[in-house]
């Protein structure tokens, strides 16, 4: 039991200290647990809870729970005891209004016309793709449209996976049946691997060494922070005053070729993933078997590497522009809301938009309401703007071309911060 307080009260002094690996707490609701062993069974992985070991965990623990009763029996067992004087603050008590206001509106109800809709594109788009070819030859016309079609089921396929990963349709296991098939046999990509990932990201956004999102200090430096501190580590390191120039050449094109097919099938292995291991070796039997009658082997191989180098690149453009540009920092402990508002920030709405990004032009509202179907979340954004006005939160939204446009130049004004802090401690 804490100690500190008053009697049978925990100090968040006390709170604070509980924040190593081997010894955490966290608070939910004005409570406090004690997650050192949980975090080890924990079924999202021990670094996202740990993330906030020593933190208010509250609204994380709601935005990533749909079954709050249900996982509120596990937390009995790890009560240590309620926070001193524990207030909510104003913005608190904003946002849970704002949470059950759009509850009330059904917000959180799925379209299963919408989603309907969507696997139906998947698999038209997957036919069209093998059909093309099959019909027509391979002349470069039909390899182009077939091209085209193969990286625009990928993109799409990803959009809807992450539907489906945030529990926005079914809102149960069923939701990663689905995913299970559309990453694993659609795309080939290990399902564990990304909710592994995609999870961190979604506790700590830009939250250097929290979020594997903005892990690519190997190569690149984004933001105010991670320059300065690279440059004052390394001596030898990537002449990173050049990266708004080589992005291009080593960013989209490499992600999904090299880097996802690298770390998807060494998370199968390290964790003895055999479900991700057939589903993903289904995939490829699949494609070869389509493919290698009308290209041959080396040539179905060229064309499966074009498509990813392809789909790479609208992933990585769409992903960047949403956060790449934004706050990127240690962990300063932010109150919810304003680390994911800090972190993230909207396209503005259109057809085109919608479709190209997979509705996370509102990535802001997506931040907030990871599970909210991705059909609704322009109609709460409206509800968000003003609580952030209220609150004098930045509320940034952007056409497009800006967004990706703002991707280089962040690039730039980052590689220069290195570049000048460089200078000073190695010249």
């Amino acid at each position: 039991m804490g100690g500190g307080g008053k009697k049978g009260c925990v100090t968040w002094g006390e709170i604070q200290e509980h924040n190593k690996p081997g010894d955490q707490w966290l608070v939910i609701d004005g409570q406090v647990y004690n997650i050192t062993q949980w975090a080890d069974r924990h079924p999202g992985g021990r670094r996202v809870i740990s993330y906030y070991a020593g933190q208010d965990a509250t609204e994380a623990f709601k935005a990533f729970h749909n079954d709050l009763v249900t996982v509120k029996k596990y937390l009995r067992t790890l009560h240590v005891g309620p926070v001193e004087n524990y207030r909510k603050s104003g913005l608190d008590e904003d946002f849970r209004e704002l949470y059950q206001t759009v509850k009330k509106k059904g917000y959180f109800k799925p379209s299963y016309t919408f989603f309907l809709m969507m696997m139906v594109q998947l698999c038209v788009l997957e036919v069209l793709s093998y059909m093309v070819m099959a019909y027509f030859g391979t002349g470069w016309l039909p390899y182009l449209v077939s091209l085209l079609c193969s990286v625009i089921l990928q993109a799409q396929a990803s959009w809807i996976q992450h539907d489906f990963g945030h529990f926005s349709m079914f809102r149960s296991k069923l939701d990663h049946v689905v995913q299970n098939y559309v990453m694993g046999i659609v795309k080939g990509i290990s399902p564990s691997w990304w909710n592994y990932l995609h999870f961190q990201h979604h506790a700590k956004p830009n939250v250097i060494k929290k979020d594997p999102d903005v892990a690519m200090d190997k190569l690149f430096v984004i933001g105010d922070v991670m320059p300065v501190e690279v440059a004052k580590s390394r001596k030898e390191s990537m002449p990173f005053n050049w990266q708004h120039r080589y992005f291009c050449f080593m960013g989209p094109p490499m992600l999904f070729p090299v880097y996802y097919h690298i770390s998807t099938f060494r998370h199968i292995f390290i964790r003895k993933l055999p479900v991700d291991f057939v589903l993903v070796l289904l995939f490829f039997i699949k494609f070869f078997c389509l493919y290698t009658p009308m290209l041959g082997v080396v040539g179905s191989t060229i064309f499966y590497v074009l498509v990813k180098c392809l789909e790479s690149h609208w992933f990585i453009w769409v992903s960047q522009s949403n956060h790449t540009t934004m706050t990127i920092d240690n962990d300063q402990a932010l109150h919810w809301v304003k680390l994911q508002i800090n972190a993230t920030c909207n396209v503005q709405k259109s057809a085109f938009n919608d479709w190209f990004t997979g509705h996370l032009n509102f990535q802001i509202e997506h931040h907030l309401f990871p599970s909210m179907p991705r059909h609704n979340l322009y109609k709460v954004a409206p509800l968000v703007k003003a609580l952030c006005k209220k609150h004098d939160i930045k509320y940034e939204v952007k056409p497009l071309s800006t967004a990706f446009g703002d991707v280089v130049r962040c690039l730039k004004k980052s590689g220069d911060l290195w570049e000048e802090t460089y200078n000073m401690y190695h010249m």
